[in-house]
């Protein structure tokens, strides 16, 4: 669609985007595409049967493991908002997506990351009140208080989507409308803006930064006293089955601030266009394959609970 001009040469206002992905010919667009679909299937295969394990399963049904099948929701939903546009564009010739799509795209992903990062923050003080205060944990981790802190986390993403949409979709975008990548994220349509982007620049490293720093101070804290708590612990049963909860924690806790401080809390990410497509697809698609299978293989209770139910089925 031909953009609108007021009057003002200088002043384009786009109604589409250009999504312009990976360069190479279609050979190298053929191995993107399967690579894609593949890591795309194995996520939604992985957090499908992590929720529907931890559902079906009784034994399951504790925060721990209720925070878990929401950070599995999170993660199904986070690749499901990238992942079929991108595979439907590496063979398009427009590669086209709308504005109104452009900035759903967006809405979306900073709502699920940020939830993903409060969710993450939550799991780690489970783990605290769980191994430090195991009398007061049923009383103050019920049904209710889980419930409240998932909904907190949601509400936290809900807060820097909407903050982050409306500043960066209020941005004149008036040079070019072709995003040097292959979704809607913040610092390719950063750089597409024609006017000051010094306040979006200032609450993209604000804000991210100041939700990395807290969740990670909580996570810091919550796992200095479970350390502390498991060098008092004279049971070695005990403490290989607490390490191998919070190893599979920390793991993903590793991978996933990772990937988000290298693209959105430091200045330089917005200098960093083709490595940040690479460490894009690591959080967008890897991270969320990954987190089901170091929480099932890692986990005794999973595996377990993936067992019964696969007897189960054999049974029938």
């Amino acid at each position: 669609m031909p953009p609108k001009r007021n009057g003002n040469l200088s002043m384009v206002h786009f109604q589409d985007f250009v999504l312009e992905g990976f360069e190479g010919g279609l050979e190298t667009q053929a191995l993107l595409f399967a690579v894609f679909l593949a890591l795309y299937m194995v996520t939604v295969l992985g957090n499908l049967l992590m929720i529907i394990v931890i559902t079906l399963d009784a034994r399951l049904h504790s925060p721990m493991y209720f925070f878990l099948k929401n950070l599995s929701f999170v993660d199904l939903c986070y690749s499901s908002v990238i992942a079929p546009k991108a595979l439907a564009n590496f063979f398009s010739s427009s590669k086209v997506i709308t504005f109104a799509g452009c900035a759903m795209q967006f809405s979306f992903l900073s709502l699920l990351g940020t939830t993903e990062a409060f969710l993450l923050g939550v799991m780690a003080y489970d783990r605290f009140m769980a191994i430090c205060n195991p009398l007061r944990y049923p009383i103050t981790m019920c049904q209710s208080a889980c419930t409240r802190l998932v909904l907190g986390a949601y509400c936290g993403g809900c807060f820097n989507s909407v903050v982050q949409t409306s500043f960066t979709f209020h941005l004149p975008f008036c040079s070019s409308n072709r995003i040097n990548h292959f979704f809607c994220d913040v610092v390719p349509l950063l750089k597409l803006s024609c006017g000051n982007t010094a306040i979006n620049e200032l609450l993209l490293f604000g804000i991210c930064g100041l939700i990395i720093v807290s969740v990670t101070f909580v996570i810091l804290i919550s796992y200095g006293y479970i350390i502390a708590t498991i060098l008092r612990m004279g049971s070695g049963a005990g403490r290989s089955k607490i390490f191998s909860t919070c190893g599979s924690h920390m793991t993903a806790v590793t991978l996933f601030f990772g990937t988000a401080f290298f693209m959105y809390a430091q200045p330089r990410a917005i200098e960093s266009m083709e490595q940040g497509k690479v460490v894009s697809v690591f959080y967008t698609l890897v991270i969320p394959m990954l987190n089901p299978l170091i929480y099932s293989v890692r986990n005794k209770d999973v595996k377990e609970a993936l067992r019964r139910l696969g007897q189960k089925h054999t049974a029938t």
